[in-house]
């Protein structure tokens, strides 16, 4: 073997290259660093891009949301949201606003943010940097707990606002069923137990063309019959609330249909400590292997096969990108995995009832 001479390889053009020392040498010292560490701790450290070259996220499918599956759903008003959304909690200051411009490039047109989030602004900033027209761009916002009286409503919306860069928002919701007091007391009981003043406050935001949807979020059942049984002039058109493998709530999901009301999906890979454990459930990896796709894109087409708006969360390019890339699962596939889901004890991953200082169950 002529160990002088450098190997070769041919580019898109068919042309026969050599490979530089520079980047051999880098290549290798990468590869021996990874068989010590593992590649998933120097994914944070090293920018492989620059050594191995351009390469392509693993897909599966080959168009985003491929193979017969929705990309907008109707909401009992007849708007048409789309049926993937990147969802932008925990996405810390300098990470938001790429994993936006990644998202929008990749084919996303739904963002789902919130006031408590703490990042809008960043999020304003790279909507409009993205070259996007805003009306082709479903934005989403919450209202948070501290401002459920009525009074607080539209400066609560006016804040969002100014930080989004936009005079409008596509849905607007309830972020918690909890209406907390400016007193420094917990909550008030009777907005809390009956949020219709907070509701009205979000019909006349719509009246005024500041928000074109509203809708609630963490609502389970008895909580939105409590508020529908009042008159209201517009019924809820969404209930964003955690649905996962391990927590698949098959009937607040049937009930919702019926209802007319779109359920939306967070935490749509398991809560923060149960996404690994989300990734490599059996038949998850089973399907993935079948189809070829990833097992976060057997869980995402689920999620939107099942009927939900589906939010995935993730600044990582790739994932990003891979997120948006799913199919249709066949029958029998999608009937093996939902029926895994809804087997086993529910286990719900997100609960802040006891960190809040509350004396009930928010979910109660």
């Amino acid at each position: 073997m002529n160990y002088n001479k450098l190997p070769t390889y041919h580019d898109k053009q068919g042309k026969k290259k050599s490979r530089s020392p520079g980047k051999l040498l880098a290549l290798g010292v990468l590869l021996t660093i990874s068989m010590m560490f593992g590649l998933r701790h120097l994914n944070s450290s090293f920018n492989f891009r620059s050594v191995l070259g351009p390469f392509r996220c693993h897909h599966g499918a080959a168009t985003a949301i491929a193979g017969g599956l929705p990309t907008h759903y109707t909401l009992n008003n007849g708007a048409k949201i789309p049926s993937v959304a990147l969802g932008v909690w925990q996405a810390g200051k300098g990470e938001v606003g790429p994993a936006v411009k990644t998202a929008l490039n990749a084919g996303y047109r739904h963002i789902d943010g919130a006031w408590i989030y703490g990042n809008e602004k960043e999020v304003g900033v790279a909507l409009k940097e993205s070259g996007v027209p805003r009306d082709q761009v479903w934005l989403t916002s919450k209202l948070w707990n501290s401002f459920h009286a009525p009074e607080d409503v539209e400066p609560a919306l006016d804040e969002s606002l100014a930080k989004l860069g936009t005079d409008y928002l596509d849905l607007y919701i309830i972020h918690w069923p909890l209406a907390l007091k400016k007193d420094g007391t917990p909550y008030d009981k009777d907005l809390t137990e009956n949020p219709y003043p907070t509701w009205q406050a979000l019909e006349r935001l719509v009246e005024k063309g500041k928000v074109k949807n509203i809708g609630v979020s963490n609502f389970n059942i008895r909580r939105i019959q409590n508020l529908t049984a009042n008159p209201l002039k517009i019924q809820p058109a969404v209930n964003q609330v955690e649905i996962n493998y391990w927590f698949p709530q098959p009937a607040l999901l049937e009930w919702s249909k019926k209802s007319g009301i779109l359920l939306e999906a967070y935490s749509p890979l398991g809560s923060s400590k149960r996404v690994s454990d989300s990734l490599n459930v059996p038949v998850v990896k089973e399907i993935a292997a079948e189809l070829g796709i990833t097992p976060a894109q057997v869980i995402i087409s689920w999620h939107v096969q099942r009927g939900t708006v589906v939010l995935p969360k993730s600044v990582t390019p790739c994932r990003v990108e891979e997120n948006i890339h799913i199919t249709k699962l066949p029958d029998e596939l999608f009937e093996k995995l939902e029926k895994a889901a809804t087997s086993h004890k529910p286990e719900r991953g997100s609960n802040p009832s006891k960190s809040w200082g509350l004396d009930f169950d928010i979910f109660d």
